[in-house]
C-alpha cells in the first residue's frame, strides 16, 4: 500500500469510526457534566422531601441548555477521528442553543413542578381519585413533548413557538418517536429511583444518543418538509 493510500485511509476505518464515537461520548459526557454541575451538585444536596420540588427545579434549569448542546453536537459529530473537535463543538452549540433551549425548558419544568406539587399533596386536596391518573398522564405527556421540543431546538433555528407547535405535532404524527422518548424516560426514571439521580446524569451521552436514534424520523421529516 502507498503512502498516499495509507494517510487517506487513517481515521476512516471501523475501529478509527469506533475510537471517534467513544472519544466523543466520553467528552460530550464531561461538558454536559461541567455545563450542568451548578445546579447538578445543589441538587445532590436536597433531600427527596416533596416541599423541596420547586427548588429541584431551580437546580435543573441549567441541564436544558447542556443537554441541548450535547445533543447538537452528537447529532453532527464526525466519524473521522482526524477530525475531531467536540469540545470546541460544545462549546459552540451551547452558546447558539442555550436561550432557544430555555424559552422552551424553564416553562415545562415550571409546569411539571406544579403537577408534581400537585400529585404529592393529593391527599390534602379533596379530589377524585381519578384526577391523580389524569395529572400523572398530563405530565408524561408534557415530558415526551420536552423530548422532543429539545432535539428540535437543539437541531433547527426555528421561532420558540414555532419549535413547541412542531413538537406537539409530532407527539401525534410519530407515535413510534413518542413511544422512544417514553422509553427513555422510564429509563431514566428507574436509573434514578434504583441507583441514584447521578447514575442517570453519567449515562447522559448514551441515553442522548439512544434518544437522536428514536427521534431519527422526526429529524429527519423537520429536514424535508420544514426547512428551506
Amino acid at each position: 500500500m502507498s503512502g498516499g493510500a495509507a494517510a487517506s485511509g487513517f481515521g476512516t476505518g471501523p475501529l478509527s469510526r469506533a475510537s471517534a464515537l467513544i472519544h466523543t461520548l466520553l467528552v460530550v459526557e464531561v461538558m454536559l457534566l461541567a455545563a450542568a454541575s451548578p445546579g447538578l451538585a445543589a441538587l445532590l444536596l436536597l433531600g427527596r422531601a416533596p416541599s423541596n420540588l420547586p427548588l429541584a427545579a431551580v437546580c435543573l434549569v441549567p441541564l436544558g441548555p447542556a443537554v441541548s448542546a450535547a445533543v447538537h453536537v452528537l447529532h453532527r459529530r464526525t466519524r473521522d477521528l482526524t477530525e475531531l473537535h467536540p469540545a470546541r463543538a460544545y462549546r459552540r452549540a451551547w452558546r447558539l442553543n442555550a436561550l432557544p433551549a430555555l424559552r422552551l425548558w424553564a416553562p415545562l419544568l415550571a409546569w411539571l413542578t406544579v403537577i408534581g406539587f400537585s400529585l404529592t399533596h393529593f391527599p390534602a386536596a379533596g379530589v377524585p381519585g381519578w384526577w391523580a391518573g389524569l395529572l400523572a398522564l398530563i405530565g408524561g405527556a408534557s415530558l415526551v413533548w420536552g423530548g422532543h421540543a429539545l432535539v428540535i431546538s437543539a437541531l433547527f433555528a426555528f421561532r420558540t413557538a414555532d419549535t413547541a407547535r412542531l413538537a406537539a405535532y409530532f407527539v401525534l404524527r410519530r407515535p413510534g418517536a413518542s413511544l422512544a422518548v417514553l422509553s427513555l424516560l422510564v429509563l431514566t426514571a428507574g436509573l434514578t429511583l434504583l441507583a441514584t439521580e447521578a447514575a442517570a446524569v453519567l449515562l447522559a451521552a448514551p441515553l442522548l444518543m439512544s434518544l437522536l436514534h428514536g427521534l431519527r424520523t422526526v429529524i429527519a421529516e423537520t429536514e424535508e418538509d420544514f426547512t428551506v
